[in-house]
């Protein structure tokens, strides 16, 4: 649930936090604010709680197209590739939530695991396939379509299996996990939905259209529904069809007959979908809506400046993302949130292109052991402990430890850079530290271990300097060093997955 808050006298965003029983972060997160956090009495803050699972999503906020991850209820958000998403990728979720595919660059078809990293190339689409990813409902498989063919991928084995069916698209599993529905031309050529076993036989026709292609084919969870839209772009019209009777529906839709991004709800009763429309002095916007699966109580829910916008469901069907910021540019650079039992939608994200998203269908994702920090302003990314909180947008710590980074502009080389900083006159690594020379990422680095008599306030403070690829600019400064300081028990960890990026 998601509500607002008028700050009184006495109020400081630690203490509204813990009314609410929020973290500090996810309430800077959900109003945007930015250091030092000031509010002021009167001031009204959305306050966010009972967000649940992750958003993937992809954005080119590193400098290439990625995917990343958001958490509702902390505001963090990690990057999962680097330099491997393409403008037209879409996240896929696996059913448990371990592990999303996507199609990326070059139509490479990846598979990366949530909590483990883990990531691999599993096969490489032509160039104009529709690149339609669907998880088998026990997380093993992948099916999909290539140069008519539909593929099923054991993401285990590693092994493949196809069904030979031309002009295929948009293949997806039964909940029984033997069936496929897809769509193809019948004889005639005219586009219609199918349902196949995996191992090929069986193929049932379900529809008989006799109209324009069918797009955007999508199963309900449940498997007692399909929807699809047609007959294009110009004219997009939603429609569902019952699979037991045959008998076909139509969403009534928006004002301009432009209705996209159609998606299920968890329980399959609603479609949450983004209809175009237009007003004098405004111009083209999206309503986001939602409606019965047999096109009853057709409503708005919210509203997006793009003239489309994906939309996500919660896992528990109570709340739908969706994207805006289209004002100036043909990309989104906003997400917002609404909640179905409030009015009022709340911006999670903002100032960063987004392409496409989609929310976990678990809302309980495990935790990995270790997460992304990325810096876009001393261009790096390492692995930190998930259990570390964030401090400052520098500045990560926990009860066992802590990291922080910055850069140094010196104009020296590296040994007097790290002499420097280990022999500082204050003396923060005592007065004997150990001056190591190392490479970490490929760069010329020093380590400085602290000496025993290091003051005790200093928790074992230790440092890494290393010498960027190329030097970087921030704020009009030119920097040749990166520095981290760790405590000495996780330098050596923290450094060994640094790395540095464009």
């Amino acid at each position: 649930m998601q509500l607002s808050y008028r700050v009184r006298s006495g109020d400081t965003l630690y203490k509204i936090a813990k009314r609410w029983e929020i973290p500090v972060e996810s309430l800077i997160s959900a109003n945007l604010l930015s250091s030092p956090y000031t509010i002021y009495v009167g001031q009204r803050l959305s306050i966010p709680s009972g967000a649940e699972g992750l958003i993937a999503y992809f954005s080119s906020r590193g400098g290439h197209d990625d995917l990343w991850l958001f958490n509702p209820r902390t505001g963090a958000n990690r990057p999962l590739t680097n330099g491997l998403g393409a403008s037209f990728s879409t996240p896929v979720w696996s059913p448990d939530s371990r592990r999303i595919a996507f199609a990326g660059k070059n139509g490479v078809v990846y598979v990366v695991g949530v909590t483990t990293g883990s990531l691999a190339g599993i096969d490489q689409l032509d160039e104009g396939e529709g690149g339609v990813l669907d998880w088998s409902p026990d997380g093993r498989k992948l099916a999909y379509t290539k140069r008519d063919r539909i593929l099923i991928y054991d993401v285990a084995t590693h092994e493949a299996h196809s069904i030979q069916r031309p002009g295929a698209t948009d293949v997806q599993w039964f909940p029984d996990g033997v069936w496929l529905l897809f769509q193809a031309p019948d004889a005639s050529g005219i586009s219609q939905l199918y349902q196949i076993r995996t191992d090929g036989t069986g193929q049932q026709q379900i529809t008989r259209n006799t109209e324009g292609p069918l797009h955007n084919v999508r199963l309900s969870p449940d498997g007692a529904f399909a929807l699809y839209t047609t007959p294009g772009v110009s004219i997009s019209i939603i429609h569902t069809v019952e699979l037991a009777t045959g008998r076909v529906y139509e969403v009534k839709g928006g004002p301009l007959a432009k209705n996209y991004f159609p998606e299920w709800s968890p329980d399959s009763m609603h479609i949450a979908y983004s209809a175009t429309a237009f007003e004098e002095g405004r111009g083209y916007y999206s309503q986001i809506r939602t409606v019965g699966r047999r096109g009853d109580n057709d409503r708005v829910r919210a509203v997006s400046d793009c003239f489309a916008t994906p939309v996500s469901w919660s896992p528990n069907g109570r709340k739908i993302a969706y994207l805006s910021g289209c004002t100036e540019q043909e990309f989104a650079d906003e997400m917002w949130v609404v909640d179905l039992r409030h009015p009022e939608p709340i911006r999670w994200l903002d100032g960063i292109r987004i392409t496409a998203l989609q929310w976990s269908p678990s809302a309980d994702v495990e935790r990995p052991e270790k997460i992304t920090y990325f810096s876009p302003v001393y261009k790096i990314r390492l692995l930190y402990p998930s259990h570390w909180h964030r401090v400052s947008d520098e500045r990560y710590e926990g009860p066992d430890g802590f990291f922080q980074v910055s850069a140094i502009s010196a104009e020296a080389d590296l040994g007097q850079v790290c002499r420097g900083e280990a022999f500082h006159p204050l003396r923060p690594y005592g007065s004997q530290p150990r001056i190591i020379k190392a490479r970490v990422s490929g760069q010329e680095a020093c380590f400085i271990l602290p000496s025993k008599d290091q003051p005790a306030e200093m928790k074992g403070q230790s440092a890494l300097i290393a010498r960027y690829p190329r030097p970087v600019v921030i704020g009009g400064t030119v920097y040749p060093y990166f520095i981290l300081w760790a405590d000495r028990g996780h330098i050596a960890g923290l450094s060994s997955t640094l790395a540095f990026v464009p």
